[in-house]
């Protein structure tokens, strides 16, 4: 893998850790937080959008329009899964398995629809990063509610982040669609299209805001950073080793959940953590 797209992929991880913390502390807020944050971050980034689009005016067209409503439309999918997910369910069972499904699927649908080759070593590096995040997920001897819930989500989750990791590859790829002014256009997407829920539950909005700003602007500042840096890692490498190598975020996610959330089992999970190293210094020395 190209040494760029190495250090895009692993200032994502960062930033998608942190930001699925924040989101985690706020997960009772559902809709309206998806709301808040992805308004926040068409605002926070309206400035870098503009630069950009003086500096490479982007070239307008249906094909732009058509691609940003499309992935505007499985990523409000997404957040609205991962949200009820984190409400019912665990930080350490959703995130893992949704990180974890959402590669495994992309992969495959990498070499299946764009005909990517990789090689046996980074088949191997891949099935070493799916394989580390689920033994980090994995709970032996619990059943309860909550984990069958976070299971649930956690796949269902899994299967959004395949489906618009590959198509947002073919539009920032094929069809050299800017990364900023596409995370953009995809936010204010996700707003436009959850806004006859907020405005419903408009009465919710000020609480809501109150109660969890810091989270609020966490997401809304960072998560958009952290999907725009995978965007341009595109780039530079292939949908088969990008989409499991940015799965990096479940081992700072991991440390994050042990050290700030005082989660158990640190030793299975450094196991784990361990497992996804090994799998992307495969991925990294695949190409």
């Amino acid at each position: 893998m190209d040494p760029l797209a190495i250090v895009l992929v692993g200032a994502a991880a960062v930033c998608h850790a942190l930001w699925n913390l924040a989101a985690k502390k706020a997960a009772d807020a559902g809709a309206v937080f998806v709301w808040i944050n992805s308004l926040g971050s068409g605002v926070i980034y309206l400035p870098v959008v503009a630069v950009a689009a003086v500096a490479y005016p982007p070239r307008l067209s249906w094909a732009l329009a058509g691609a940003i409503l499309v992935t505007g439309v499985l990523h409000v999918a997404y957040s609205l899964v991962l949200q009820r997910g984190y409400q019912r369910g665990d930080l350490s069972v959703v995130y893992p398995l949704a990180r974890g499904t959402g590669p495994l699927l992309s992969v495959g649908l990498a070499i299946a629809l764009f005909h990517e080759k990789t090689g046996v070593v980074g088949l191997a590096g891949a099935a070493g990063v799916v394989g580390g995040i689920f033994v980090i997920g994995f709970q032996p001897g619990r059943r309860d509610a909550a984990l069958a819930a976070g299971i649930g989500y956690g796949v269902l989750t899994g299967v959004f982040i395949a489906a618009y990791t590959v198509f947002d590859a073919w539009a920032v790829g094929p069809l050299a669609i800017s990364p900023i002014l596409y995370d953009w256009g995809n936010n204010l997407v996700r707003a436009a299209l959850l806004t006859p829920h907020a405005w419903k539950h408009r009465t919710e909005i000020h609480p809501i805001w109150t109660k969890y700003r810091g989270p609020i602007l966490t997401v809304a500042s960072i998560a958009p950073a952290a999907y725009i840096l995978v965007l341009f890692a595109y780039r530079f490498a292939p949908v088969s080793l990008v989409a499991p190598a940015r799965e990096l975020s479940i081992v700072v996610g991991s440390v994050f959940a042990w050290l700030l959330l005082r989660e158990p089992q640190a030793g299975r999970r450094v196991a784990g953590a361990c497992l996804v190293l090994a799998g992307v210094v495969a991925l990294a020395t695949a190409h």
